[in-house]
C-alpha cells in the first residue's frame, strides 16, 4: 500500500520533471477531484500518466508550482530522520569549504529541500520557510535541528503565493558574523532576509583585494559588507550609502569593533548617486548591490530599466582606470539580460568598460543543475577607462 496519495502528470507534460528537474507546474498536473481535495502542502508520490514514478514531493493545487520533489524515491516519509540526514549532508559540504560556522546551511532545491533556507550563525540558525509543504513539515525539521537556537523567519513575500501568512518566532540579540577575517554584526530577527547576505562573501573578498590605497563607494551597503571589506583591504576612504538607519547603525558598530574608518550615509541611493554625480565626485571603486528590482516576471521591464539607470549613475562616479561592481539578486532577470542592461547603462555614462569578473554566490549556495532559477545572484566587475 502506498504511503502517500499519487499526483499524476498529464500525457506529454512535465518536460522539466522528466528531465530531472524538481518542479511540476499546475497546468502539467491531472487536477482530479481527489487531487484538488488534498490540503495544500500534502506529501505525495509523483508519477507520469504511464505510471512512471518520479519520487516523493509535496503538492499545492493553489500554487503555480504545484509539485516540488524532495526525493527521487516514492513513499519516503519526511520525518525527523529524513531531515537529520539531509542536514548532515548539507553541513558536511559546508564544513569542507569553510573553517568557521558561518554560512548558508540549506539552499532550498540546491540541497534537495525545497521551500527551506537555513543560514548558520555559530550556534544559532535562522530558518526561512516559504512553501505550504515545508510549513507542514516544520515540526520534524525543527526536531532534526536538535536543541539549537532557532529563529524562524517565515516572512518572505513568496509565502502569499502559497496561501500562507507571515510570522517571525524566536528572539536573538545582535550577533557577530565572522567573514573573511572581519567581525560584522547582524540582526537575525529584524534584519532583511535572514539578517545577513552570505552570497556575496567571495565578491567582498575580491573587492578587498583591490582596495589598498583606493577610494571606495558602497551603494546599498546594508550593514557594511563591501564597505568594511574594502576598509580591511587598506582603502584610504570608504563611504557606504543605504536608506535603512538600523542597518547603518550595525555597519558603524562593525566598523568600530574592527577599528576601521568608514563613513555611512543614510539616503535614497538613486538620489545620492545623482547628487554625487552633479558634484563631480569620483571614486576608484564603486559597488552597487541593490535589493531585487525584478521581484516577479511582471516587474521585468521596469526592473531592467532600473538596473540600466543604476549602472549609468554608478559608472559616472568611477574614476579613470577605476573598478565598478554591479550585482542583481533577482532570479527573474536572466544573466544575459542583466549584463546587457549594465552594458547599456555604462555606455550611456559615456564610459568604456572591460568586464573582468562574472560570478554568482559561493559554494554554500549550491545550484540545482536542472533549476537555473536557483542561481539567482549575478555579479559583474568592470574596469572602466
Amino acid at each position: 500500500m502506498s504511503a502517500h496519495p499519487t499526483i499524476r502528470l498529464k500525457p506529454k507534460e512535465g518536460r522539466r520533471l522528466r528531465a530531472g528537474g524538481p518542479w511540476a507546474f499546475s497546468n502539467e498536473i491531472e487536477m482530479s477531484a481527489a487531487a484538488k481535495a488534498l490540503a495544500p502542502g500534502s506529501v505525495v508520490n509523483v508519477a507520469g500518466d504511464d505510471g512512471r514514478p518520479f519520487g516523493t514531493g509535496y503538492f499545492n493545487a493553489n500554487s503555480l508550482i504545484a509539485v516540488r520533489l524532495m526525493d527521487p524515491r516514492p513513499d519516503i516519509v519526511p520525518g525527523r530522520d529524513f531531515f537529520a540526514k539531509r542536514l548532515a549532508r548539507a553541513r558536511a559540504l559546508r564544513d569542507a569549504v569553510y573553517h568557521e560556522p558561518f554560512y548558508r546551511l540549506v539552499h532550498a532545491e540546491g540541497d534537495f529541500l525545497p521551500g527551506l533556507t537555513i543560514d548558520r550563525f555559530g550556534d544559532t540558525y535562522v530558518v526561512q520557510i516559504s512553501t505550504a509543504g515545508m510549513e507542514k513539515l516544520r515540526e520534524p525539521l525543527l526536531k532534526a535541528l536538535g536543541g539549537a537556537e532557532v529563529i524562524l523567519r517565515a516572512d518572505t513575500p513568496s509565502r502569499a503565493l502559497e496561501g500562507l501568512s507571515s510570522y517571525v518566532e524566536g528572539e536573538a540579540p545582535r550577533v557577530a558574523v565572522q567573514e573573511n577575517g572581519i567581525r560584522y554584526f547582524a540582526d537575525l530577527a529584524g534584519g532583511q532576509k535572514t539578517g545577513w547576505y552570505y552570497d556575496q562573501r567571495d565578491n567582498r573578498a575580491f573587492i578587498a583585494g583591490l582596495a589598498k590605497g583606493k577610494t571606495v563607494l558602497d551603494a546599498y551597503c546594508y550593514t557594511g559588507g563591501f564597505a568594511l571589506a574594502a576598509a580591511k583591504g587598506g582603502a584610504k576612504e570608504v563611504i557606504g550609502i543605504d536608506s535603512s538607519a538600523p542597518a547603518l547603525a550595525l555597519a558603524e558598530e562593525s566598523a568600530a569593533a574592527n577599528g576601521f574608518s568608514a563613513k555611512f550615509v543614510k539616503a535614497d541611493v538613486f538620489e545620492e548617486l545623482e547628487r554625487l554625480g552633479a558634484a563631480k565626485e569620483t571614486f576608484d571603486i564603486v559597488i552597487a548591490d541593490p535589493p531585487p528590482f525584478v521581484k516577479s516576471r511582471k516587474d521585468l521591464e521596469p526592473g531592467a530599466k532600473a538596473y540600466r539607470k543604476l549602472a549609468r549613475l554608478a559608472a559616472k562616479l568611477v574614476a579613470p582606470d577605476g573598478m565598478l561592481l554591479l550585482a542583481s539578486c533577482s532570479h527573474n532577470i536572466l544573466p544575459d539580460r542583466f549584463a546587457a542592461e549594465c552594458a547599456h547603462g555604462i555606455a550611456r555614462a559615456e564610459r568604456r568598460a572591460r568586464l573582468i569578473r562574472q560570478s554568482g554566490a559561493g559554494p554554500d549556495h549550491p545550484v540545482h543543475p536542472m533549476l537555473p532559477e536557483s542561481a539567482y545572484l549575478k555579479s559583474l566587475v568592470y574596469a572602466l577607462d
